[in-house]
Order: structure tokens, then C-alpha cells, then sequence
């Protein structure tokens, strides 16, 4: 048996994405010896990225996100019933953000509220669970969302992860609607690979210690303390192009669909380099797989609806869409879903 699903009677109504006004640019990177910058733009395609200011949380950008997008819709807050925030950069270890959001937002008491910390497949799995909670028609309406604030997690002198990581924040809009085309997907895991990408302390498994914030150098140079991202890049690097076009193909087989009339793959941002690997699998044209990763970097979970919001023409025409998330966890999911011509795609919001 595989994980995959279906869901019918679900409308994405609207997508927004927020991003902090600080720029970062990779070419200005200080630990980047002469030459690497360009290579290192190059596999990538990571140009800049947008860096949070101190004190500004992954929950702030979709806040934003959401208030702009709740605005754009003309939706009355009170019938808001279900609000999902996916992130691995949460405001506390507890309470849930789903909770703080819920009052911050304005949303009623009676709405359902919770967190799902997974990361670069987090956007497709949100999608699934909110997407099935309004699939039966006794919630209504319901908010997606996903961000994170990503350079809090790498380390300034790891100059294999920092200049790849950027901060945001999005929100995703969904309703019910009867008869509205079924959204469908494919879900794995791999828990076996859980070190492939790892932030080693800070849990309950190796709390915070007086070691946790002592830099260590890599045998491949790398700085970094027990409190960063740590990654084997050339283990996320096979994984990637191995899982990712086969849950695609899984998918569309299950579902007959034809990718032929697709509008876009949007794949989650993790390196240009390792996308267009997996768009030449998959024999896909350059034109239908879009990039945010150019101004934005890798946003974890918050690349999809990201790259959804600024690199896809969505505006007052019908798409067929296919996602993929994949990486930590090892965690991946490919998802597809039709948006009419009346879906709102907000405009950038800067914070």
C-alpha cells in the first residue's frame, strides 16, 4: 500500500506570501574566498535573500501574509473556522503558534487551530490535513500557513548553508465548495535518514548545554555550533533526485493524470542545482517549473506557495498545478490541484 489520497469539494481560494525588507546579497557573502561566490550563485542560483530583523518570527510573516490576503478576499474573519501553521521555527516550544495566531488574527473561538512542524515538505502535507478537514463541508473556511525564519537556524560562518537560507512567511486560503475538482496526492517517509539534515540540541533527545554553543570545524572546513542546521549534502543531494520524480510519476499514474497539460511544477526551492536535475528526469520544459530561489533562497517550508506567489502567472486564468516537498526528515509528497480564474494571488508583502 502507498499513501495517497484524495480529496474532493475543496477550493484554494487565494495565496499570499510575506518577506522581510532586508536584503541580503550573496555576492557580498564575507566568508566566500575569492571565486566562490559566483560558483557557489551558480549551482544554486540563490542571487539574494531576505533576512528577518531581530525579533521577527516566522509567525509575524504570515500574520502579514494573512491579514493581506484575508483583506484581498473581502472574507468576514468570524467564519474562519480552521487555521493550520506549519514551521520548524515556531515562537515557543509551547503553546502552539496555530493558538497565538488564532487571537492575533481575530479568528473565532470555535476555530480548530494547530501546529505541523515539518519543513520542506511541510507545505504539501498542510495542504492534505486542511484540505480533508473542509472536505466533508462541516468547516467551511480555512487558512494555511507556512513560514519560517530560516537564517536563525544555520550558522553565519557555514558557507555551505547560510547564504542558501531566507526568511518567509505565506498564507493559503481554502473553502468548501461542492463539486470543485479533487485535490490529490502522494506522501513517504524515510526516518532512517533523520541526520541527512539535523539541528543536534536544543530538543528533549540533547537539550541546550554549555557545549551547545561551542563552535566546531567540519573535516570539510565548515563552522558551525550543535544549535545550527547541519546537513550531508551529497545524502539530501540522492535523495532528492531520486524520491522526488518518483513520487511525481507515482502520482500521476495513480491518478491518470497528464502531465502534458500541466501548468506548472513547483518544486520546493532547495538548490537550483538539484531542481533542474529532477525537472530533467522528469523531461519537463524549463518554462513549466518556476523559481523563487533567485531572490529568495530556500524558504524551507514556506517555498511552494512562495514561488506560487511570485514566479506563476495565476491571475484570471484556470491552472493545473503539481507540488513536491522533500528533505528533512526525511520527509516528501507531491500534490496536484486545478485553481479557477477567480483565485486571489495577493501581492508581495514586505515587513
Amino acid at each position: 500500500m502507498m499513501a495517497f489520497l484524495e480529496f474532493k469539494n475543496v477550493r484554494i481560494s487565494g495565496i499570499s506570501a510575506g518577506v522581510p525588507k532586508h536584503v541580503e546579497y550573496n555576492k557580498d557573502y564575507p566568508y566566500f574566498e575569492e571565486g566562490e561566490a559566483e560558483k557557489y550563485i551558480a549551482s544554486t542560483s540563490v542571487r539574494e535573500r531576505r533576512i528577518a530583523d531581530p525579533g521577527v518570527c516566522s509567525s509575524d510573516l504570515c500574520y502579514s501574509a494573512a491579514e493581506r490576503l484575508i483583506e484581498d478576499l473581502g472574507w468576514d474573519k468570524s467564519e474562519i473556522e480552521c487555521l493550520l501553521f506549519v514551521s520548524q521555527t515556531a515562537d515557543y516550544i509551547l503553546p502552539a503558534t496555530s493558538c497565538i495566531l488564532q487571537e492575533r488574527l481575530g479568528l473565532p473561538e470555535s476555530c480548530y487551530a494547530m501546529d505541523i512542524s515539518l519543513g520542506c515538505s511541510g507545505w504539501v502535507y498542510g495542504l492534505s490535513v486542511i484540505t480533508s478537514l473542509l472536505s466533508s463541508g462541516q468547516i467551511k473556511k480555512g487558512l494555511l500557513l507556512s513560514g519560517e525564519i530560516c537564517h536563525l537556524q544555520s550558522s553565519p560562518l557555514d558557507k555551505s548553508a547560510y547564504p542558501l537560507f531566507g526568511d518567509a512567511g505565506t498564507a493559503t486560503a481554502l473553502e468548501y465548495q461542492e463539486g470543485y475538482e479533487p485535490v490529490r496526492f502522494h506522501f513517504s517517509t524515510d526516518g532512517s535518514g533523520y541526520e541527512a539534515i539535523i539541528i543536534r540540541d536544543g530538543g528533549y533527545r540533547h537539550p541546550f548545554d554549555n557545549q551547545s554553543l561551542d563552535v566546531y570545524t567540519t573535516p570539510e572546513g565548515l563552522r558551525r555550533t550543535r544549535l545550527n542546521t547541519e546537513m550531508d549534502g551529497m545524502s539530501v543531494f540522492s535523495f532528492g533526485i531520486t524520491k522526488a520524480p518518483q513520487s511525481f510519476n507515482l502520482l500521476m499514474e495513480r491518478f491518470s493524470l497528464d502531465r502534458e497539460s500541466l501548468d506548472y511544477f513547483v518544486m520546493h526551492q532547495a538548490n537550483y542545482f538539484m531542481n533542474n536535475k529532477i525537472r530533467k528526469k522528469l523531461k519537463l520544459p524549463e518554462e513549466k517549473v518556476p523559481y523563487s530561489m533567485p531572490l529568495f533562497g530556500n524558504t524551507s517550508s514556506a517555498s511552494i506557495p512562495l514561488t506560487l506567489v511570485t514566479a506563476c502567472s495565476l491571475r484570471g486564468r484556470r491552472s493545473k498545478i503539481a507540488i513536491c516537498g522533500f528533505g528533512v526528515g526525511l520527509s516528501w509528497g507531491t500534490g496536484y490541484f486545478e485553481l479557477d480564474e477567480n483565485v486571489v494571488i495577493s501581492d508581495l508583502v514586505e515587513i
